[in-house]
């Protein structure tokens, strides 16, 4: 489960205290998949990274399966989102310079897996994603459809409980932005807790449930 409970959090911008955040809270249950929509600075990548541990509120707190997220340590922090939180990017935050199986290899590095089973699940994730013929390639050899597929075969390589997901269809073309979507779908119904934020009212849509985001406050849910 995630958890807000009296969540706020400001920023200064040119002199002025811009509210991202403003005493939210919410919940959403173990297995849900909800969406994020709300216009440019509504306050919906705020949110998400609060909810991922990368960002600390003001006030208030961020519950992970009942665990007070900024209450913990830095590495204590760190570690629960290593095991628990899957992250997928807008950019996709590829390394230039390493394959598709490198950058989906890293996280099981961080994990201490050995190098062959770290190909092993790298290689069968690719596959799944469609990309077995694609291994050796590096992000400036692939489609932008690709890349984003890369980055999805990474965040599953830890087999997070919880997946964060900004904006995951904004550079793509429609089909595969679909394509991605039904991806969302399919991991969803393995019991994983998924959460995207998006300008787009149709990806919006394939959730269970949307939050409305708006100057900082939950207006819809």
């Amino acid at each position: 489960m995630l958890k807000m409970h009296s969540v706020t959090k400001s920023y200064n911008h040119r002199g002025k205290r811009v509210l991202a955040l403003d005493n939210v809270t919410m919940e959403i249950a173990q297995g849900d998949f909800v969406s994020i929509i709300g216009p440019s600075g509504s306050g919906k990548s705020t949110f998400l990274l609060m909810l991922g541990g990368m960002l600390r509120p003001a006030e208030g707190k961020v519950f992970v399966d009942e665990e007070s997220l900024y209450d913990l340590n830095p590495e204590k922090r760190a570690a629960l989102r290593k095991e628990k939180i899957g992250f997928v990017f807008q950019t996709f935050n590829l390394i230039p310079y390493l394959t598709a199986l490198e950058n989906v290899q890293i996280p099981l590095l961080l994990a201490g897996i050995n190098g062959d089973a770290q190909r092993v699940k790298a290689a069968s994730l690719l596959e799944r994603l469609g990309l077995g013929d694609r291994l050796d390639h590096k992000p400036s050899e692939l489609s932008v459809g690709q890349q984003q597929r890369v980055a999805l075969a990474r965040m599953l390589a830890n087999d997070p409980a919880i997946v964060l997901a900004d904006e995951p269809t904004g550079n793509l073309d429609p089909d595969t932005g679909q394509a991605i979507l039904t991806f969302f779908e399919e991991i969803h119904r393995e019991g994983r807790t998924i959460v995207i934020v998006t300008h787009d009212h149709g990806a919006a849509s394939r959730a269970a449930r949307t939050l409305k985001l708006f100057e900082g406050k939950i207006i819809n849910d």
